[in-house]
């Protein structure tokens, strides 16, 4: 497990995705969600798993948890698995302490909403798997395709010339 550097900050940019829902509609809202995340890493073109977190390891508030983990070849001896991203459906914990409900035009009454939230890019993390993903024999860095356009580059060289490390 990771406990310093890059990897391991203590304050961190994220970009996150919430969502509400009506109950019969969160469980396909949360698979939406995993499947937006999925896409990002994939666009990237860094190698990841989905690990359906045990019940014994979710936190209070949710139901159903998925981690991404991507594959960091730099950690430990031969490369291990990362957590890069998250999301949970928490149904009605958080709602139910919020008092956020619904009415469906159809029925009588309220219902309690069911929030989920996910991590779309936890951007230090994501910068680990792209320089351990991407980094050459020689040092540089290759840019992922996605994001040459927004670098202005395709491979990322020491600016003093010399040999970058990570």
């Amino acid at each position: 497990r990771a406990t310093r550097g890059l990897y391991r900050v203590h304050q961190f940019t994220k970009v996150e995705m919430f969502a509400f829902t009506a109950p019969d509609q969160s469980d396909a809202m949360h698979q939406r969600l995993l499947d937006l995340e999925c896409k990002i890493f994939d666009g990237l073109g860094i190698p990841y798993r989905v690990v359906d977190t045990a019940t014994g390891d979710l936190g209070g508030p949710a139901y159903r948890k998925y981690d991404l983990e991507a594959w960091m070849p730099g950690r430990g001896e031969a490369g291990e698995w990362g957590e890069v991203t998250s999301t949970s459906n928490c149904t009605d914990y958080q709602a139910r302490r919020l008092a956020i409900r619904f009415r469906k035009p159809t029925e009588k009454g309220t219902q309690f909403v069911h929030t989920l939230n996910g991590t779309a890019v936890a951007i230090s993390r994501a910068m680990v798997a792209i320089l351990e993903n991407y980094q050459q024999e020689d040092g540089s860095v290759k840019v992922p395709e996605a994001l040459v356009s927004w670098m202005g580059k395709s491979v990322m060289t020491a600016s003093s010339g010399q040999k970058v490390t990570t």
